[in-house]
């Protein structure tokens, strides 16, 4: 297990992962607690759709999906924006991005804030038992959040 920086209060590793349900892109609701037993899953809480950092970041898990595929994990992002099909469609995301308009799976995963109001971007790696396996914060280097959860998937495979 990868837990870099530690965060106070934050879902740690070696805890059953939260178990929240949010809409995707498509209206559909969409529960992490479904995807025990098949497959892993990596969760990367983001600010906000087609902002510099946040699109970095999108296209980066965008451009990895073989290497996640190739690692039996599946790709989930999750924003406060109620619409996320232009952001998908403009930068041609081929993964699930999910709707936390209420704060709900933030709050559940802890996700803090930087500087007390800019929501937080934090990547976990969940494995196939619904343990988190890895918890990466780090607002500022969005695409580090990619080559994290590469390597604890890699090392989960081993």
């Amino acid at each position: 297990p990868i837990s870099r920086p530690p965060l106070p209060n934050q879902v740690s590793v070696g805890s059953p992962a939260p178990k929240v349900s949010l809409p995707d892109q498509n209206g559909k609701t969409v529960t992490l607690a479904d995807f025990v037993g098949k497959k892993n899953v990596v969760v990367f809480f983001y600010p906000k759709d087609d902002t510099p950092g946040c699109t970095t970041q999108a296209c980066s898990f965008r451009d990895a999906k073989p290497d996640f595929e190739s690692l039996d994990a599946e790709i989930i992002g999750v924003s406060s924006d109620a619409d996320h099909g232009p952001f998908i469609q403009k930068y041609g995301l081929q993964y699930t991005l999910l709707s936390d308009v209420k704060g709900e799976a933030r709050k559940a995963f802890k996700v803090p804030s930087t500087l007390g109001f800019l929501p937080g971007r934090v990547t976990y790696v969940i494995d196939k038992k619904g343990v988190v396996q890895m918890a990466f914060n780090s607002q500022l280097n969005a695409a580090q959040h990619v080559e994290e959860a590469k390597k604890c998937l890699n090392k989960m495979a081993k």
